[in-house]
């Protein structure tokens, strides 16, 4: 039995905001450069974490889960800049031509999806929460404090949000 890893039958390989949450991404990479004809490419697009940014500056209730958040990623072997880092995990697969572009997602007030994009942070306190608690990363009152202070300042202070991402190029030789 042929796997599709070891067929090399495709033009091009893309993972969107996965490698992020995979613990040993030069391992993906490798396993999606097998998948890739000759002269074909693998693009991965994956945020930079630590570089996200808000304006103005979020409530410190937040800051203390987004803290948090970053700490458990590292616990869980998850890299905060994963964006940063696959330039080099590119090379390391043997990929050629190796390009990196800003993709930014950015949000700003007045936008069409303003308050929708807004509500990421809400949804991921939602849905990781527990596990940052349970885990003893923050308590769950903190977790409340946070999403509560993020939703208020999200609907009355908050301008703009830079999540940091870049798409990442490559090809297989």
């Amino acid at each position: 039995m042929t796997t599709l890893a070891s067929c090399s039958q495709f033009d091009i390989i893309s993972a969107a905001r996965t490698l992020q949450w995979i613990a040993e991404p030069a391992l993906a990479i490798s396993k999606m450069k097998q998948a890739v004809k000759p002269s074909g490419v693998l693009v991965v697009l994956d945020y930079n974490h630590t570089s996200n940014e808000w304006e103005p500056d979020p409530p410190d209730e937040f800051r203390l889960f987004y803290n948090a958040f970053l700490a458990w990623r590292c616990t869980n072997r998850w890299d905060n800049e994963m964006a940063d880092h696959l330039p080099d995990l590119f090379r390391s697969a043997g990929l050629v031509e190796v390009q990196s572009q800003v993709q930014d997602e950015v949000v700003e007030r007045g936008g069409p999806d303003f308050a929708e994009r807004a509500a990421l942070w809400s949804e991921v306190i939602e849905n990781v929460g527990g596990q940052l608690s349970i885990a003893g990363f923050c308590t769950k009152r903190q977790l409340e404090e946070a999403r509560e202070c993020y939703d208020s300042w999200a609907k009355t202070a908050l301008v703009k949000q830079t999540l940091a991402m870049r798409a990442v190029t490559g090809i297989v030789p």
